[in-house]
């Protein structure tokens, strides 16, 4: 019921496609001009996918609204229509993430993880244009195009971890917008706040990016809030996970917690070969 003027923003992580995120400065290119165009009143509040919003905001902004998840899963596409377990020695697998390929190749060693960057369509009509055997996407992003159809194989949270916040669009504003904040308030789903807010305080305290294979997937069940969290190797040969269960209002602290968990169990190494690594490589 609220009338709204929609203005496309197309931002740095729109255009460079030819990169590897990591490379680029990560996920933040997906909000950066948007951030800019609220802060100098050019648009009154922003939609994001969750997953590509920085655990820190600028000054002045705030995330109140957050609506409810769609499916957090990802998914495989693949040519001929086979799982991910059927796949061939040696498949080909497209995806842009970290994460993903990570927990691919801890799935499977023999896959060859193919760089893919573009959106949706782009990503789907590589699949038969650069000879990959499957692609791997967000199951959220193909529902709300309607092209479910592609879908080959829904991958489990216990093969692949989901990115944090994903499946979740959050609405950004200013901070001193009352007005607004009045006007979207409804379209807050508080138990996927709750979940959110777990994983991005998580992935606050490893102080992670998607510059490094992190994931973390928070779910209500029964009354209790229960957040798991991952820390890869990029080659996927290690893999460090944990879970916690605690009531949804402790979600922030629980996040704190299992980072420090993951951190003291092998993950503060992996962290810190990655940083390095690509610290040489730059």
């Amino acid at each position: 019921g609220i009338e709204v003027i929609l203005k496309k923003i197309k931002t740095s992580g729109d255009k460079i496609l030819d990169v590897p995120l990591a490379q680029v400065g990560g996920k933040g290119l997906f909000v950066k001009e948007i951030e800019e165009a609220l802060l100098s009143h050019e648009i009154d509040l922003a939609v994001h996918s969750m997953k590509d919003v920085p655990v820190c905001l600028p000054e002045g902004l705030h995330l109140r609204t957050i609506t409810q998840r769609e499916d957090p899963r990802d998914v495989l596409i693949s040519a001929n229509g086979e799982g991910l377990a059927q796949l061939p020695k040696g498949a080909r697998i497209g995806t842009s993430s970290l994460r993903r390929q990570s927990q691919l190749l801890h799935f499977r060693p023999d896959f060859e993880v193919v760089g893919l960057r573009g959106n949706l369509d782009t990503r789907i009509r590589k699949l038969r244009e650069d000879g990959l055997n499957g692609i791997v996407l967000a199951a959220a992003g193909l529902k709300r195009m309607g092209w479910l159809e592609h879908v080959t194989e829904y991958l489990s949270p216990e093969i692949l971890l989901p990115a944090v916040g994903q499946g979740s669009l959050g609405i950004e504003n200013r901070e001193d917008d009352a007005d607004t904040d009045k006007k979207i308030q409804g379209l807050n789903h508080p138990q996927t706040q709750q979940c959110v807010e777990a994983e991005r305080a998580f992935l606050r305290r490893l102080e992670g990016s998607c510059q490094v294979p992190i994931a973390g997937y928070g779910l209500i069940r029964k009354g209790r809030l229960q957040l798991r969290g991952m820390i890869a190797s990029l080659d996927g040969s290690r893999l460090v996970q944990d879970a916690v269960s605690v009531r949804p209002e402790d979600g922030e602290s629980a996040g704190i917690e299992l980072a420090e968990r993951l951190l003291s169990h092998g993950g503060k190494t992996l962290l810190d070969q990655i940083y390095e690594k690509q610290r040489l490589d730059h």
